[in-house]
């Protein structure tokens, strides 16, 4: 086994809010340097599946944009494991530009293999998956984000006796396999919500698809779009740092745990209520969202 559980659990941290509910995070940013929070747990079964028919001419192949949190693992998952890996990235003008990114740029050092592909070519990942297995028969082929089957048992790990108690469990949504794994795998009383950070009227129909349950609501946190970050949420992600010392990602856990603030203060979660947020880690996309924020002359994420 490559990916190994860790010794301990992810911390559970309590947010101190002073309201008429509890409010907790569990950081599964910290279980791994590299490959943070729920990617960790998606590719576990994953690659550990694939590592054990141990392949002639082993290759991970995968998809994401130009800071993808899953190309970023994935890429640190090839160099731990000395398997080569190869990303076909959303975006042919950034075949030129990769080095002042920092996420393709770490991706790189990692050993990485970057293909770039224009967004009409990229619509059709399912396309081009079909043609890239029949190239690479060997190779294991993960979707965008790591969103499969596998990967909803992956986030199973993230569920345990410490999880059991709480009323609410809240994770940022994108692609919907972690969501789908918290919502087969969490407690029969428990309320599942899925903060979207995507603007994707095919979300809930995906999720699912991936859960037998229907425990689980949406709410759109996508503050004016994936990957948009306007000044308010700038502004909450470093109070939140400030006040809590926990650093927050400004595409996913960053949004979510705006909007859980707003929930909370428009009193959506009734008195006494025990509300478990997931760090779904993501942390490498501050450099690159500075990069963007500084370009226009704004304020930086601390």
């Amino acid at each position: 086994m490559f990916l190994k559980i860790p010794e301990e659990s992810a911390l559970i941290q309590e947010i101190d809010i002073h309201k008429n509910v509890k409010l907790f995070m569990k950081r599964e940013d910290l279980i791994h340097p590299q490959i943070s929070g729920n990617k960790y747990w998606k590719l576990f079964f994953t690659v550990n599946n694939y590592l054990e028919y141990k392949p002639e001419n082993p290759l991970i192949i995968t998809f994401g944009g130009a800071y993808s949190n899953h190309i970023s693992a994935v890429s640190a998952v090839g160099h731990s494991a000395g398997i080569p890996t190869l990303g076909i990235i959303r975006g042919e003008e950034l075949e030129k530009k990769w080095k002042d990114n920092p996420t393709l740029a770490s991706a790189k050092r990692n050993g990485m293999n970057l293909k770039f592909i224009t967004r009409e070519e990229y619509r059709h990942k399912e396309k081009l998956t079909v043609f890239l297995q029949q190239e690479f028969p060997d190779a294991l082929i993960i979707p965008e984000g790591g969103t499969n089957e596998s990967a909803v048992m992956g986030i199973k790990m993230m569920l345990n006796t410490h999880t059991k108690d709480f009323d609410y469990l809240c994770t940022a949504v994108g692609t919907g396999g972690t969501i789908a794994g918290i919502s087969e795998f969490c407690e029969e009383n428990q309320k599942i919500i899925g903060f979207k950070v995507v603007e994707d009227a095919s979300l809930e129909q995906k999720i699912s698809e991936l859960t037998s349950k229907r425990n689980f609501y949406l709410t759109d946190a996508a503050f004016g779009g994936y990957g948009k970050i306007n000044d308010d949420n700038i502004r909450f992600i470093n109070d939140f740092k400030t006040k809590f010392e926990i650093p927050l990602d400004p595409v996913y856990t960053g949004k979510m745990m705006q909007k859980v603030f707003e929930m909370i203060d428009a009193d959506y979660f009734s008195a006494g209520s025990k509300i478990l947020c997931f760090h779904t880690g993501g942390l490498q996309g501050i450099g690159g969202a500075n990069l963007l924020l500084e370009k226009q002359n704004r304020d930086l994420i601390i």
